[in-house]
């Protein structure tokens, strides 16, 4: 097997600049995916605020992820000819101008249309920025580039969304929105400075659209993996604070903690990951899977052991966080012919996923306890194993 069908870089690349400028856009992904997450540390305090119950503000998450799923994939197609440099530079400013308008918010309608915008753009950063740091870094090394990019994905998840809390009990919920809008306006004048005027995707074949892709059945075989293993993913995670607290026995004032543990070392399986997929997707796909179940079947009983326990939340946190830039990478060689498109794709999997994994995880919940989420979350990820098994002997 090839070590990557990633397109190769139109241009010679600057080994000099080029962790520089993958640096940037994993800086660019860290603040993107903060404005995505923050919120949900800040719902109790804006509902406050606005006056609105927490449930009815919850739905602006919902109203996020949602609109990622539904529009990324048009928004990318039609956006995948515009040259890199300014298409980055120009997401981020919306980005800023978003998290004003959240900051200046009056009431629910118009924090929900600060929120529709810059979810209609997300998607469309990480279909490009996972090409474009292929395209830098080149095929041998594209998916180790990846994988740094999506480090800004890891490191929001882990310290953006705790730093935001923090932040938001020092200067307020909007002054939480006006540092996001800063942040944003700074790396996107770093984007204009230091990016090389990158090409869009290659010109394809007269007739040829982007959206050919989404005929093929090998491709969606692809995308329909994603969704089962972010759907394994997080009927699991979504409920890890809770199955912390009330069967591990974790003091409440500590769950946060052992959350941005289980994200700090899940980092590690970001590098692993990255280095695996260039030389076999479905193989490192496998191997993840299978280590994702393993820790995820495993903490529920271990959770009275505290060593047992870690050594389950290592496992789970390793392969949790590595299933992110392989099932990145794995789909966009599948989509070769149009890579934005099928990088898109991917997120509008993920997002999928995330919310049929929070409903699986609920109805599990209700029905079978708190207890079940593990062997629930682990027949999920089983079902990926014998979709990725199935795609490899017809590879």
């Amino acid at each position: 097997m090839q070590t990557s069908t990633l397109t190769p870089s139109a241009i010679t690349p600057d080994t000099s600049r080029t962790g520089l400028q993958i640096l940037i856009m994993a800086v660019a992904a860290f603040v993107i995916v903060t404005t995505e997450f923050l919120i949900v540390g800040l719902l109790p305090a804006l509902a406050r605020d606005l006056n609105i119950s927490v449930a009815l503000a919850g739905q602006v998450v919902t109203l996020f992820a949602f609109t990622v799923m539904l529009f990324g994939p048009v928004l990318t197609a039609k956006l995948a000819q515009v040259n890199r440099k300014h298409l980055f530079t120009g997401i981020l400013l919306i980005f800023a101008g978003s998290n004003v308008l959240a900051a200046l918010a009056s009431n629910f309608w118009v924090l929900a249309l600060a929120r529709f915008i810059p979810a209609l753009f997300l998607p469309v950063f990480w279909g490009t920025a996972s090409e474009t740091a292929g395209q830098l870094a080149g095929p041998s090394k594209a998916g180790k580039a990846v994988a740094r990019v999506y480090l800004g994905i890891s490191a929001a998840l882990v310290f953006g969304v705790p730093l935001g809390t923090l932040a938001a009990d020092s200067v307020g919920w909007r002054g939480s929105f006006w540092i996001l809008a800063a942040l944003c306006l700074l790396i996107g004048l770093l984007m204009h400075l230091c990016m090389p005027t990158l090409p869009s995707s290659p010109k394809r074949a007269a007739g040829d659209k982007q959206t050919a892709i989404l005929r093929e059945p090998r491709f969606l075989a692809h995308v329909l993996l994603s969704v089962v293993a972010f759907t394994a993913m997080f009927t699991a995670y979504t409920y890890l604070a809770d199955t912390l607290e009330s069967l591990a026995g974790i003091p409440t004032s500590q769950v946060g903690w052992w959350l941005m543990g289980f994200g700090a070392i899940g980092m590690i399986g970001n590098q692993i990951g990255g280095n695996m997929v260039d030389k076999s997707p479905l193989g490192a796909m496998l191997l993840f899977l299978l280590i994702l179940g393993a820790g995820m079947l495993a903490a529920v009983p271990l959770a009275a052991n505290p060593i047992g326990l870690v050594i389950a939340l290592i496992a789970w946190g390793i392969a949790y966080t590595a299933l992110f830039p392989v099932c990145q990478v794995r789909v966009m060689q599948a989509g070769a012919k149009a890579q934005a498109l099928a990088a898109t794709m991917n997120i509008s999997a993920a997002n999928a996923g995330i919310g049929l994994g929070a409903i699986f995880g609920g109805l599990g919940i209700r029905h079978f306890g708190l207890a079940s989420l593990g062997i629930i979350a682990t027949g999920i990820a089983a079902l990926g194993v014998i979709i990725a098994l199935l795609m490899l002997r017809r590879q």
